[in-house]
């Protein structure tokens, strides 16, 4: 990266887009009126698996304001291959086809849209909507189908892996830990919930506003299920009331308000309900068997890791979730398989950390089983199978600072006065417990595009069709851009949430601003030269014969370094007669690295619980994370304090129950489903570990978004039997587990 004197990055710069949302100046998808808007209610199924046989909709036609109820047998023309309804984070199978046909496939599945003049007319006349069902038995109980769990194949591979002998070393292994650990359904819970505002602009263009993590994954798929060319389609998600992965594929609300605004011929929205956003992707329940072999040190001599989850009967939903373990501890003796069994449900989807989360509570949980069987300290079990390599692909890392984090998070959290007994440790009426685990997440970076503008009034308009769904993706795009071009971040304006922008891929992964960023940095390098060669032609140039490494460009200068001399930006603009620069720069992964990338955490939790009522208090966590270079400390943090608070709520709050006699979720509002609260979050102290890291990518970055959650609900669920003595396995830990004996 060219010497800009690094005025921005590195700095705790504030979200430039803060204003606008505390004053409720940015709008979100549903709050777009335009003259004419029509509103749609989604109807959705009784039943969980079956046939739609008749529907009865005249009495709500009848409503005045009705103006049309749209189902399988009555909808504009759509696409019939499969191909046509996939999109970029699709998983393998038959993707789910809004209204397509009389087929019932979950319980909740849209089944009708009633559109109307206003959104509580629509609603009215879609509670008189009745359907007549031929029903068929359905299997949504994920316990009692896990015999019937399978290895499924993606692009001919399955998620197994095979090293040594781990069965028979498991049985040589004096020291030796097989336990099971159970997560249930959970879902994102964002903020906004899903919608979408179709605008009809005529000769079957259309515009529309959706709550999405990816405005071109979207417009593609708008253009292929409808048959219209891309160029015809705009997909604007400016603001994104929060994702958790919920909105990486398009949702059901945005091919039902353009099928209703391509057959009225007129503006539609169609909003869902927070009932209805149960009805979505999930994070799929799991079960997972470990079997750890170790010798009389704790020194692993074989690891075996199941992991057993659910997926629909149409999709074959899966990550990775077992290989984690394999990445970070030396052993000899491996096998790792996952299966997967599937159910009469919708299709789960990514959640926060997707196969790290869940993955990782399971192994950094048998890990503290193991240090207990072997006697060791937790911490010293870590760095005694500490691995300088990715195992499963034989590369070494292109940078690991964890045992750094090890080091600084335990001397912040006080690890070393911890007594190792369970029940050792007591604060008035409340038992205490320390645990700690590690974190693990791939730094990713996929293919993206970005654009840089710069205007001879010295002000830089940075632009790609990323998302922010909150992540401070704004600030990072102004903070990249008024560094790497020199100008100050108040002259730069991003523009993002577009699909007629240059090219992005969705938001998540923790990948968007290693590939944004990387773009943004091509652009403005390409700005640089662009401005270096103008200043070359000024009358006695100081700056003839220079390179970009010879000069730097800072406060709206540009400067040769060997002789200190310099122009403005727009004296160089002006000396070559330009009033624009508009260059568009676009970076790839480095598909043939000899290294593997990852961001690494240690966390260390504290937990007070008062033994007669089994109530639970997480007081203090500390997280030390080596992820790489930080470019702004303190949006980064945010990103890890939230990440945390998710961790919380993995452990001890969050749990979607499923009615099996109706094969529906019960478990749907924020009445019933928990979150923590103000209440719940204490003390989270975040440290960044220094980490210099050449080879990933021109930034030398790493993501954050996800790498905060990973090991979280392990640490706690150490902590918990560090205070009680008692292994709670399936979460949430819940104060009726630990008073059960």
């Amino acid at each position: 990266m060219t010497d800009t004197g690094t005025s921005y990055l590195g700095k705790p710069t504030s979200r430039v887009d803060g204003q606008a949302k505390v004053t409720g100046a940015a709008k979100y998808a549903a709050e777009y009126i335009v003259p004419g808007l029509a509103f749609g209610f989604v109807v959705t199924s009784a039943i969980a698996r079956g046939r739609i046989r008749h529907i009865h909709s005249a009495d709500a036609l009848a409503v005045a304001g009705v103006l049309d109820i749209f189902t399988h047998a009555h909808r504009p023309k759509m696409a019939a291959s499969d191909e046509k309804y996939g999109d970029e984070v699709a998983p393998p199978g038959s993707p789910f086809r809004p209204l397509y046909d009389d087929q019932i496939r979950f319980s909740g599945q849209p089944v009708a849209l009633v559109v109307a003049e206003d959104a509580e007319t629509a609603r009215f006349a879609a509670s008189l909507v009745r359907l007549d069902y031929d029903q068929r038995t359905h299997i949504t109980d994920f316990e009692a189908s896990r015999g019937r769990a399978r290895v499924v194949r993606e692009n001919g591979e399955s998620h197994s892996y095979k090293r040594g002998n781990a069965v028979r070393a498991f049985d040589r292994s004096p020291v030796r830990v097989e336990v099971e650990y159970r997560m249930p359904v959970e879902h994102h819970n964002p903020m906004e919930m899903f919608g979408a505002t179709a605008i009809w602009e005529g000769d079957d263009r259309i515009t529309i506003y959706d709550k999405t993590q990816g405005p071109v994954n979207c417009r593609n798929y708008v253009a292929n299920v409808f048959g219209i060319p891309q160029k015809a389609v705009r997909i604007l998600s400016p603001y994104v009331g929060g994702g958790f992965g919920s909105g990486l594929r398009p949702q059901c609300e945005l091919p039902l308000a353009v099928l209703a605004a391509r057959a009225l011929r007129r503006s539609v929205q169609v909003t869902l309900t927070r009932q209805q956003m149960f009805t979505l992707g999930y994070r799929a329940g799991n079960i997972q068997s470990l079997a750890l072999g170790a010798d009389h040190s704790g020194r692993l001599t074989s690891l075996r890791h199941e992991w057993i989850g659910m997926t629909s009967q149409f999709e074959k939903f899966q990550r990775s979730y077992v290989t984690w373990s394999n990445q970070l501890y030396k052993c000899d003796n491996v096998e790792l398989v996952q299966r997967l069994v599937t159910l009469d449900q919708n299709t789960p989807c990514d959640m926060r950390a997707p196969g790290g989360a869940e993955g990782m509570f399971a192994i950094e949980c048998a890990m503290d089983e193991l240090a207990s069987a072997a006697n060791v300290d937790p911490l010293a079990l870590r760095l005694l199978n500490y691995s300088d390599k990715d195992q499963t692909e034989d590369k070494p890392y292109s940078s690991k600072e964890l045992r750094e984090c090890y080091r600084q998070g335990a001397e912040r959290f006080g690890w070393s006065r911890r007594n190792p007994q369970p029940r050792s440790m007591q604060d008035g009426n409340e038992l205490v417990g320390w645990g700690m685990a590690t974190g693990i997440w791939e730094a990713m970076q996929l293919e993206a595009s970005a654009k840089a503008v710069l205007t001879a009034n010295g002000s830089l308009e940075i632009a790609s069709a990323t998302a922010d769904i909150g992540p401070g993706t704004y600030t990072m795009m102004t903070q990249l851009a008024a560094e790497i071009v020199g100008v100050p971040i108040a002259h730069v304006t991003a523009r993002l949430g577009d699909s007629s922008l240059p090219h992005a891929p969705v938001e998540g992964g923790s990948f968007t601003t290693a590939s944004v960023g990387s773009a943004i940095h091509a652009a403005c390098q390409a700005v640089q030269k662009e401005v270096l060669r103008l200043a070359q032609k000024a009358p006695r140039s100081p700056f003839a014969g220079a390179k970009l490494a010879d000069v730097t460009f800072a406060n709206d200068k540009i400067r040769r370094n060997n002789n200190g001399a310099e122009i403005s930006l727009v004296d160089a603009m002006r000396a070559g007669n330009v009033e624009r620069i508009e260059k568009e720069g676009s970076a790839a992964p480095n598909e043939n690295s000899k290294y593997a990338h990852y961001a690494h955490s240690a966390i260390f939790a504290e937990v007070k619980i008062d033994e007669q009522l089994g109530v639970i208090r997480v007081t203090r966590i500390v997280n030390a994370v080596a992820a790489g270079r930080i470019l702004n400390p303190k949006l980064a943090a945010s990103q890890i304090l939230g990440a945390v608070v998710g961790g919380i709520g993995m452990a001890l709050h969050e749990e979607t129950l499923t009615d099996n006699r109706f094969g529906r979720f019960m478990t749907h509002n924020l009445a019933d489903y928990h979150v923590p609260v103000n209440a719940d979050v204490h003390a989270i102290d975040v440290i960044f570990v220094d980490e210099k890291d050449d080879e990933i990518n021109p930034l030398g970055i790493k993501g954050v978004g996800e790498i905060g959650i990973v090991g979280t609900a392990a640490a706690i669920a150490n902590a918990i039997y560090h205070a009680t003595g008692k292994r709670i396995r399936d979460l949430p830990i819940t104060p009726d587990k630990l008073l059960r004996d």
